[in-house]
């Protein structure tokens, strides 16, 4: 059992910075992979970022974002960001944590996804 927890969204301007993070809890929370997906308004959920539950593990990017956001992980906190940088206003949505046992179900089959949060809104406008 997993539970996750987002926190940071706002209001930042279009060029502008900001940090997400995921606080995750549960037994076997450090033994999952960990994600971000967002929703725009009247569009479908989409993949934003993955990392590996491994300490060695690579991390893989959507082709939008690659450059500007960076996903890491703190073992020690239980804890997910997502770094995002030069922001457009097309980066405005409700941005979701997710974890799962594997990594692929991140890339491939998020509809099979063990754990979501709740969302944050990340709002890019001058």
């Amino acid at each position: 059992q997993v539970q996750l927890v987002e926190a940071g969204g706002g209001l930042v301007q279009p060029g502008g910075s900001m940090r997400l993070s995921c606080v995750a809890s549960g037994r076997t929370s450090n033994s999952y992979a960990m994600g971000w997906f967002r929703q725009a308004p009247g569009k479908e959920r989409e993949f934003v970022a993955a990392i590996s539950w491994s300490s060695g593990g690579g991390t893989h990017y959507a082709d939008s974002v690659k450059g500007r956001f960076t996903i890491s992980r703190d073992y020690a906190k239980n804890t997910a960001y997502l770094q995002m940088t030069s922001l457009e206003p097309e980066d405005t949505a409700v941005y979701y944590c997710a974890a799962d046992r594997y990594i692929a179900t991140m890339l491939y089959s998020s509809q099979a996804m063990e754990y979501w949060g709740k969302g944050t809104l990340v709002t890019v406008s001058s």
